[in-house]
């Protein structure tokens, strides 16, 4: 049964949607706190801990970002006035970003701020810092920077080029179920997790801070695009095995879980 009929509940693969709405919600609570034995990490078992990021791979082009003394585009913005004008953008100009300008925005959404052995501290908070996100960046519209796949690089303030793509537009569009307007983007933000990172410290528990983590480097990505004169849209709609599979993650120890065009707003 997939319609609503004379009163009925709705059934999707044999569970009312009244039962699947409840067994979401146990997701948003805090029960596995009080329920699973912490002593049974792999932290708590002397597993060393996992890297901060994915490392470059021996023949990858690596791309240094400019750093804070060249963002010259980048403007001073009261707090106040940025969260008042926090929106979701749609609607872009065709102007190309500047490279400056995406340096700054992966900054403040994953840059270190410092590091010591096995952690880092960054521009977002992180249950137990374990910051179990990868940022890869879709370049549509961006000086100096071919239409392709980056991955940020935070310990290095840098990019890796995975791949290079002139259709990438197009297909991300198509991935993320029809919304064109990514297209016209100057670059698309997607967040990967990577989940180990997080369940090393926290097991079952890292599913929820991995969400919680991911909106917060969102609205950081919010605010910041009031710095340069962008703006931005989280996504949360998009077909999983499609957006896996177009910036090659393998879809189980990583996935994308959320997604933001940014552009030059109009």
């Amino acid at each position: 049964m997939t319609e609503w009929a004379d009163g009925r509940e709705r059934k999707i693969q044999g569970i009312t949607m009244d039962e699947q709405t409840k067994q979401r919600r146990q997701f948003l609570k805090n029960h596995i706190h009080t329920e699973f034995d912490f002593s049974r990490t792999d932290q708590a078992q002397g597993v060393p801990v996992p890297p901060a990021e994915k490392p470059p791979r021996t023949d990858q082009r690596v791309i240094e970002l400019p750093g804070p003394k060249q963002w010259e585009t980048v403007a001073p913005v009261d707090l106040t006035r940025a969260i008042r004008k926090r929106r979701s953008r749609r609607i872009f100009k065709e102007k190309p970003m500047r490279v400056e300008e995406l340096a700054f925005l992966l900054w403040a959404t994953q840059g270190v701020v410092r590091q010591g052995p096995g952690y880092t501290m960054r521009t977002v908070p992180s249950a137990g810092a374990r910051h179990a996100l990868e940022t890869y960046v879709c370049a549509l519209h961006v000086a100096e920077l071919p239409s392709g796949v980056y991955r940020y690089l935070p310990t290095r303030h840098a990019l890796a080029e995975e791949f290079l793509d002139g259709e990438l537009g197009p297909k991300l569009a198509e991935a993320c179920l029809g919304q064109r307007f990514l297209a016209t983007a100057g670059a698309v933000w997607v967040w990967t997790a990577v989940p180990y990172r997080m369940e090393w410290r926290y097991g079952p528990v890292s599913a929820k801070a991995i969400a919680l983590d991911t909106g917060h480097a969102g609205q950081n990505l919010y605010l910041a695009c009031e710095a340069v004169d962008c703006g931005t849209c989280a996504i949360g709609a998009y077909d999983q095995k499609r957006m896996d599979a177009l910036i090659r993650a393998d879809g189980e120890d990583e996935f994308v879980v959320y997604l933001a065009p940014v552009g030059k707003a109009k």
